[in-house]
């Protein structure tokens, strides 16, 4: 079959895996959409170390078996391949998403303001703990439907884990191109981000399992907690 003249790009933009060309020098010639959405997490470098590190010896392609995580995007392999010594490509393979432990029933949720209810629990955490609390939110979200009992109580176990720290730093916003898909349709994600100096971890598989009950990405960190809450309308 003759393939020259058939354009592949579109095939590689619609892959959900990070596609990314790089010259010799670590310039990037080419990255698909989804490669745009990861260098908000991992520098350029990083990424370009990565290729030459796991790179085949001769002229083809190598595919290596490993567990990379940056933020959300969280992969199991990668393949590494070159056909000159101009040009290197790098490609990701995303590990399989949490699967829920059962369907979220949209269709008994409560439509919440989440800064509210975000800054109704926090004025629950600061009467335990007096230390600085810095929060920073859109509030030009959206309501939308949430279990309120459950993130409530999702919410509190987060911000006890950051009972000892000299002071907190909390986040609120709107992943901008990402989505997730619930009930076969796609809605946006409200990412929050808890930080601190330090934490406790004995709740973490707790928080685990409270997330996911909301069908909510928990990605749990030294020092940070974030959630990707599902924006249903």
């Amino acid at each position: 079959m003759n393939t020259t003249s058939i354009n592949f790009e579109a095939f590689v933009e619609w892959d959900n895996s990070p596609f990314i060309l790089f010259s010799a020098e670590g310039k990037i010639l080419y990255l698909n959409n989804v490669a745009e959405i990861l260098f908000g997490y991992v520098t350029k470098q990083e990424l370009y170390d990565i290729a030459l590190a796991y790179a085949p010896q001769t002229f083809g392609y190598k595919t290596t078996s490993l567990s990379l995580s940056y933020d959300a995007f969280h992969f199991y392999a990668l393949t590494v391949g070159y056909e000159n010594e101009d040009q290197i490509s790098i490609r990701f393979y995303n590990a399989p998403r949490v699967k829920y432990p059962m369907p979220l029933e949209t269709d008994k949720l409560m439509i919440t303001d989440i800064n509210i209810l975000l800054e109704a629990n926090i004025a629950l955490f600061q009467t335990k703990n007096s230390n600085p609390l810095k929060l920073l939110t859109d509030q030009d979200l959206p309501p939308f439907k949430i279990d309120q009992n459950s993130f409530s109580k999702l919410l509190r176990k987060i911000l006890d884990t950051f009972m000892a720290s000299d002071s907190t730093s909390i986040t609120l916003k709107l992943l901008i191109g990402e989505h997730i898909l619930i009930a076969n349709k796609k809605e946006s994600i409200v990412q929050l981000l808890v930080s601190a100096n330090s934490r406790y971890h004995d709740t973490d598989n707790e928080i685990e399992i409270l997330a996911s009950q909301g069908h909510i990405s928990c990605i749990l960190k030294e020092h940070s907690i974030k959630l990707e809450i599902p924006l249903i309308q």
